[in-house]
């Protein structure tokens, strides 16, 4: 399986893409929306503006097209490099629909001019909606002209975000042919959607044919890095960063995070040290994810230090920071063994966020619960739960899990059951079904087993395995269970060679008293 860092290049190259879709509609860097919004003022009566009114539209059900018909039936002027940036905004925002609805508008519109890069975006807005067929459709229906690199390009990050990589092999060679393959930002694409399906055998080729036909890129290397510190290969790795210097690029901090993460893994300690001064300088108000970056690997590498002097830089550069990175915060307080300073930070959390996210209390929990701290966890879960804070699955699995090592077999049994009938669809973990079973078949606790097998069948998920652990129970106990062949054939559940012994073993038991579970 990758790791994280790996998962997390993947992500910052899909980002990267979303943004650079149209090479032949160069566009700024995305304004705020404050700044898209003045942006719009043409025509505009005092505070009224077109990108006010299109931002205004919170509610995805309020429609963006009735809103520029409206203003246009006001006699004002719609300009397209105005709609350009308020599109570039809402997509930033992810607020597709309206994003959408404006490019639709366009299209229609006899006095807008539209190039392949506007086509562009507006297949990618497609694809994120509507799905990689939508978009296949829409480029199929589009001009020849409007068949350039920039919405090949798009065409070729919608099966990638679909990981449909034989459409994308195959769009790949038509590049190709067509000569659009000039920059490394299809290759990104691909190579992303490698390591997102684990193809890495892909991945040398992929690269031979960049390097071919043109030269890689940051956003490449810092993949490539990811790829072999998922390995653990530090020569490898290395060989890579020297690759960045040479061809003259400036590593990011993503780049020295991904060293990082590898040296303190490999027990690197003067390496990592060095990497993690070069993250504390490119550590900026722009680059607002590195310094979370840097609080997990200072936690990693032991420093409670660095991961003080980071939180208070971060506190001293933003006026409000968010749950993720106040979660990021907790987490190493509790990984590095100061459960009272952590136990500080979320009070501080609690008095200043108004989400009630139970993400960042699960934290705690968590740390309660592996320390054995089993008291303070179930009073802590109360007082969340008195300050309104629903219980989420997570939070529930926990205490299931806290019930379990405390050996509380009702309690883990109703907690469980709360914490399946939290969820729309449950996904079952085996980890925790086996463990619970394990419990219940040591203490030979049939009454408990067959609660289990009942709270899994509401469920939706009764297994052979999971009639043979209930068989073990009942073997463990010495007695006899009822009609279970008849309950597995109702179930449309399998007996296999182990549940045909059980069943001969525990035929030769005592008849059990009937579980208050099948009455």
């Amino acid at each position: 399986m990758l790791h994280r860092h790996l998962r997390q290049s993947t992500t910052f190259i899909r980002r990267f893409s979303s943004t650079a879709i149209s090479t032949e509609n160069p566009k700024p860097t995305p304004p705020t929306s404050a700044a898209a919004a003045d942006a719009a003022k043409s025509g505009s009566k005092g505070g009224d503006t077109l990108g006010r009114r299109l931002f205004s539209l919170t509610y995805s059900k309020r429609s963006a097209a009735v809103t520029l018909r409206k203003w246009k039936e006001e006699g004002r002027t719609i300009r397209k490099f105005e709609l350009g940036r308020i599109v570039r905004e809402l997509r930033k925002l992810k607020r597709y629909k309206h994003a959408l609805e404006i490019c639709e508008w366009m299209r229609i519109q006899d006095d807008i001019k539209l190039v392949p890069g506007d086509y562009a975006i507006h297949l990618d807005l497609i694809a994120k909606l509507r799905g990689s067929n939508s978009a296949e459709k829409f480029f199929t229906d589009l001009p020849e002209e409007m068949k350039a690199q920039s919405t090949c390009t798009a065409l070729l990050h919608a099966y990638v975000q679909g990981n449909e990589y034989v459409k994308a092999e195959a769009l790949m060679d038509e590049l190709s042919e067509r000569g659009f393959l000039n920059s490394p930002l299809p290759y990104n694409h691909m190579l992303s959607m490698y390591i997102s399906l684990g193809q890495l055998e892909k991945v040398p080729e992929l690269i031979r044919r960049l390097k071919k036909s043109t030269s890689p890129d940051l956003v490449t290397y810092n993949m490539l890095l990811s790829i072999y510190a998922s390995m653990n290969n530090v020569e490898a790795a290395e060989k890579i960063f020297e690759e960045v210097k040479k061809a003259k690029i400036e590593p990011d901090w993503l780049t020295y995070s991904t060293l990082t993460s590898l040296y303190i893994k490999e027990g690197l300690n003067e390496k990592a040290a060095s990497s993690l001064m070069e993250i504390e300088k490119k550590a900026s108000r722009k680059t607002r994810a590195a310094h979370s970056s840097l609080l997990s690997l200072f936690t990693n590498a032991g420093d409670k230090d660095g991961v003080n002097r980071t939180w208070k830089k971060m506190k001293s550069v933003y006026q409000k920071l968010n749950d993720a990175e106040y979660m990021c915060m907790i987490s190493s307080l509790i990984k590095l063994g100061v459960l009272e300073e952590a136990e500080n930070l979320h009070a501080e959390w609690e008095s200043i966020s108004p989400t009630g996210d139970t993400r960042v209390p699960n934290l705690l929990l968590a740390g309660y619960i592996n320390k054995d701290m089993f008291s303070e966890a179930e009073a802590f879960y109360k007082r969340i739960v008195q300050k309104g804070i629903k219980p989420s699955y997570t939070t529930l699995e926990l205490l299931t899990w806290g019930y379990l090592k405390q050996r509380q077999m009702a309690k883990f049994l109703d907690c469980f059951e709360k914490a399946v009938g939290s969820v729309k669809k449950w996904v079952p973990d085996e980890k925790l079904i086996r463990e619970m079973y394990k419990n219940l078949e040591e203490t030979g606790n049939v009454e408990g087993a067959e609660k289990l097998l009942a709270i899994l069948r509401k469920a939706g998920y009764v297994t052979t395995k999971i009639y043979n652990m209930l068989l073990r129970t009942y073997a463990k106990a010495g007695t006899m269970p009822l009609v279970v062949a008849e309950r597995m054939r109702e179930d449309e559940v399998e007996l296999d060679e182990e549940t045909g012994e059980l069943l001969r073993l525990s035929s030769k038991m005592r008849i059990s008293v009937v579980s208050s579970c099948l009455t």
